[in-house]
């Protein structure tokens, strides 16, 4: 039978090879074809008697990405679709649903022939899940394995048997570590954790598998064994009356209750290593089920794992440009924030000219790069050899010449209009018909700088996130007149150095700025308020911020936040700010000399290493301090995510962002804006835009007309709208 994801060829010693390799698709994926081709193939090995074992692999340099984004999506709408139709039986259904890979994975196991999976790469999620339930698994000794089971990172968790067999295969507290965080695995790593057998050179992945067969491998999975013992004893042991009192609540620690998927990998493995196999993997089946209907799982598969990829694949290129290779990429300005845009570019294999007033400088920039690679290396990630070559891509230079033969030029000088000025004209003066010139600034309108330019179509913002290396967002910004083509190479060049773009339009802050500035100003009000710095910082991580926003004031640095309100008032006059926050920033900055991180000195102290760094002292001696059982954490917490949410809201009002995927992509990866929730606008659609207003009205009474909410908000309550149902970024192509 010929298949199309899959070829199966039987050698001499009756040992199949099915090699899992879709048309048109650079990685493998999970759908409803594929399962019922691999159901197939069972079938057939098992009626064939000339088979006398199979080794499963992939055609591709890796081996499985998972579920495929259709198989995803089609899990949410089968529910909904049900729900409307007969509520009572929607969750049966769905039961019913989810229970189709697992049943395909026990078939397999079960099936009388030993299976072996051959892991040649990248192996996660489901297809990690289908490996676990081959008798053999053998992997690839290159860098390029990364085992995982990452389900948890976009609102779900292994529902395919991967809860009950890991658990089965590792002790306890690995399995929960594993599955709780959704860490990557080495080859090596698995192999000490008991979850991969053997760990071989690349060349000899397929004899390896294919000798476990020969060497006579029991095609029965280790808990069909009579008188199996998970390891360490299971759950009634003294090792296990150390570990389940204190997993909840280091779960609880780390999470804050928000993440109702990583509850049930709990109860899942608890419950499940104390009953019979199938049982077990029943009771996960009734769990994920059950996280499948919350509001968390479907708000961040949907920003996380569906926008996400669909941003990255250039969802907002315009239509109709033909693709950018850059040849060559030039970067003006080699402090910290130049340099490291001039890493990722040399990173991704462009040649990139880094350009400063001198050579000296343009060479200190360079010697970033030179550090990031070293730490790279030092950690294993990088080779001497590639960062030599990562290296030899960078070329420093003070002349403006060697940007003659650029496709791309970015600059990423100091934030004033003038010193930019003079960077447009000269890189102008030299840049070829057809290049693109694109300001970093994190502050300054697009099309104010584009008035310096005699090019304007070509004059576009991308704005990077520090530390850049690490940052995984791009802010792409539109001037009143950048055409299509700048928007097309920014997106070209973004993608090329395996960032996540977002397309805003033009406004002081654009988009991350605007909302990151709210959530500091509202740890303001609480500071003036008497809040105590300690409640401030711990509501924020309660409300499932990854930093409080001290720390995070600490890390913008405090005089920035200064200098960014004294422009607003110079810019806008005094009534644009909070005269408040300006005498306490005013009172750090220049009465204190508290600069944030950079000086050692903040809203934190930051003593040498080892050390750690502890809110200054003297906050408490700003304002009078409330008590804090007077003080409503739940209230706190509130206001961090609706002040938020209320920003990103009015950038849609006022088409600053047009999409709402990039608003919730952008506020999870420029801030880390609560990531259960799926991002600052599925926070409103999640609750309902009527609770979500009422909610404002109350704040706003309490704690100020920045609560009140917009017209827009206030028109979609009337409407029963979502912000996915008005701004429907499917319905028409959202015009950039």
């Amino acid at each position: 039978m010929a298949y199309t994801n899959f070829t199966v060829e039987t050698d001499a010693d009756g040992i199949a090879l099915v090699t899992w390799d879709m048309p048109g698709k650079s990685m493998n994926v999970f759908t409803a074809e594929v399962m019922d081709e691999l159901n197939a193939i069972i079938d057939a090995t098992v009626a064939d008697t000339a088979v006398k074992g199979v080794v499963f692999t992939s055609g591709k340099s890796s081996f499985s990405g998972g579920a495929d984004l259709s198989m995803i999506k089609s899990m949410f709408s089968f529910y909904q679709d049900e729900k409307a139709k007969k509520p009572a039986g929607a969750a049966q259904k769905l039961f019913d649903l989810v229970g189709r890979m697992t049943g395909l994975f026990r078939k397999l196991e079960t099936c009388g022939k030993p299976w072996v999976s051959a892991i040649n790469g990248t192996c996660m999620g489901g297809a990690f899940e289908l490996s676990l339930a081959c008798h053999g698994r053998v992997a690839s000794s290159a860098k390029s394995v990364k085992i995982a089971l990452p389900e948890v990172k976009v609102g779900i968790f292994p529902g395919a048997g991967g809860t009950q067999r890991v658990s089965r295969l590792t002790d306890a507290q690995s399995a929960l570590q594993m599955m709780t965080t959704g860490q990557s695995l080495t080859a090596v790593r698995a192999k000490a954790m008991n979850l991969v057998h053997q760990v071989v050179e690349p060349d000899q992945l397929i004899p390896a598998a294919k000798q476990m067969i020969k060497d006579g491998l029991k095609p029965v999975a280790p808990w069909d064994e009579k008188g199996f013992k998970a390891p360490g004893g299971g759950i009634w042991t003294p090792a296990s009356a150390q570990l389940w009192p204190a997993a909840p609540a280091i779960l609880r620690r780390e999470t804050s209750g928000n993440y109702p998927a990583a509850l049930a990998i709990l109860k899942c493995v608890y419950e499940g290593l104390q009953v019979p196999f199938d049982t077990g993997l029943k009771i996960e089946q009734r769990y994920f089920t059950h996280v499948l209907q919350t509001t968390e799982a479907y708000s961040m598969i949907r920003s996380l794992f569906i926008s996400l990829q669909e941003l990255g694949k250039g969802a907002r290129r315009p239509a109709g440009q033909p693709k950018t290779t850059l040849k060559k990429v030039g970067v003006v300005g080699a402090g910290f924030m130049g340099a490291s845009i001039a890493y990722v570019t040399a990173a991704a294999g462009i040649p990139v000219t880094l350009i400063d007033r001198d050579t000296e400088a343009a060479e200190k920039g360079k010697s970033v790069g030179e550090g990031l690679v070293k730490d790279a290396v030092g950690k294993g990630r990088l080779t001497q050899e590639d960062g030599a070559a990562l290296l030899s891509r960078i070329t420093p230079s003070a002349d403006y010449a060697d940007l003659s033969d650029a496709d791309l030029v970015i600059e990423a000088v100091f934030e004033d209009r003038e010193v930019k000025k003079a960077v447009i004209e000269a890189v102008e003066a030299v840049l070829p018909q057809g290049a693109v010139f694109a300001s970093n600034t994190s502050t300054l309108p697009i099309s104010g700088l584009a008035k310096n330019s005699k090019r304007p179509a070509d004059f576009i913002g991308v704005h990077f996130f520090s530390p850049v290396e690490k940052m995984m967002l791009t802010e792409v910004i539109l001037g009143k007149e950048t055409g299509d083509r700048a928007i097309a190479v920014a997106l070209d060049y973004v993608a090329a150095i395996k960032k996540t773009p977002i397309v805003v339009n033009d406004t002081r802050g654009f988009f991350v700025n605007r909302c990151v500035f709210r959530y500091i100003h509202e740890a303001y009000d609480m500071l003036i308020e008497g809040v105590p710095a300690t409640m401030i910082e711990n509501a924020a991580k309660m409300a499932g911020m990854p930093v409080g926003p001290l720390a995070l004031n600490d890390e913008v640095a405090i005089d920035l936040s200064y200098k960014i309100l004294k422009a607003t008032v110079a810019d806008l006059g005094e009534k644009a700010v909070d005269l408040r926050h300006m005498q306490l920033v005013s009172g750090l900055v220049e009465g204190e000399g508290r600069l944030g991180r950079k000086n050692a000195k903040g809203f934190y102290d930051y003593p040498l290493k080892p050390a750690k760094k502890s809110l200054w002292p003297g906050l408490k001696d700003l304002y009078p301090q409330k008590k804090a059982d007077e003080i409503d954490v739940t209230v706190l917490k509130q206001r961090f995510l609706a002040t938020i949410a209320l920003e990103a809201a009015r950038t849609m009002e006022e088409g600053i962002v047009t999409d709402p995927r990039e608003a919730d992509v952008g506020s999870i990866l420029g801030f880390g804006f609560a990531p259960y929730t799926g991002g600052a606008l599925s926070y409103i659609d999640g609750m309902g835009v009527k609770v979500f207003v009422s909610l404002c009205e109350t704040l706003a009474k309490t704690y100020g007309a920045h609560f009140a909410p917009t017209a827009l908000l206030k028109d979609m309550a009337a409407k029963g709208e979502t912000f996915y149902g008005r701004f429907d970024p499917y319905g028409v192509k959202a015009a950039a």
